[in-house]
């Protein structure tokens, strides 16, 4: 039996987010992955039983680095201002190194593997997230509403500049980079509509 090689498993990894993110789930198959990283196809068995366990593992594996990249010197005890000024340096720092990455977990949040991948990443990271937003309710720095509204609110402005950064573009179609002020001023707009 072959072993593992973790610099194999890496290159796959990172191979099969690139194609995934430029072919979609229809066009990827594991043919063109062990061709793109110059393995055989019983290489990458050793790994994945089947397409669709390759792209699970590896959204799952993606996932759980993300949500470890977010909570980076974070608590849920944290003054709601300074809490959500660190989840916005984590977000924005994680997702610019990493604009693939966003781009995969944007196909799969609207696929047949949606629940299979979030349901395996999301637990620890809702609770933690979540004991946030209600610590700030009950110190009364922000009002009492649904996760969702307070997701939308906080984190939205926040994907659309890097998504706009990343496509090197905004909406018109001029050149966008994302500059440290541009995220900031959007930041405190996001953080006066917060303010009781």
């Amino acid at each position: 039996m072959r072993t593992r090689d973790a610099d194999k498993e890496l290159l796959v990894k990172q191979t099969a987010i690139q194609m995934l993110v430029a072919d979609g789930f229809e066009g990827f198959s594991m043919n063109k992955l062990a061709k793109a990283c110059n393995v055989s196809v019983a290489t990458l068995y050793i790994y994945y039983k089947d397409k669709d366990d390759l792209i699970i593992k590896i959204a799952i594996e993606e996932g759980k680095e993300m949500n470890d990249a977010t909570l980076r010197n974070f608590n849920a005890d944290m003054p709601f201002a300074e809490g959500l000024r660190r989840q916005w340096e984590n977000r924005y720092k994680y997702m610019t190194e990493h604009a693939d990455s966003l781009q995969f977990f944007d196909q799969l949040r609207s696929s047949t593997y949606q629940e299979k991948v979030f349901d395996n990443i999301t637990h620890n990271f809702k609770e933690v997230l979540g004991q946030f937003v209600l610590n700030a309710e009950k110190r009364g720095e922000i009002n009492k509403m649904a996760i969702e509204t307070y997701w939308s609110v906080a984190f939205a402005p926040l994907y659309a500049l890097i998504r706009f950064h990343n496509q090197g573009k905004s909406m018109g179609g001029k050149p966008f980079t994302i500059s440290n002020k541009i995220l900031w001023e959007t930041f405190d707009l996001v953080l006066k509509a917060f303010k009781k």
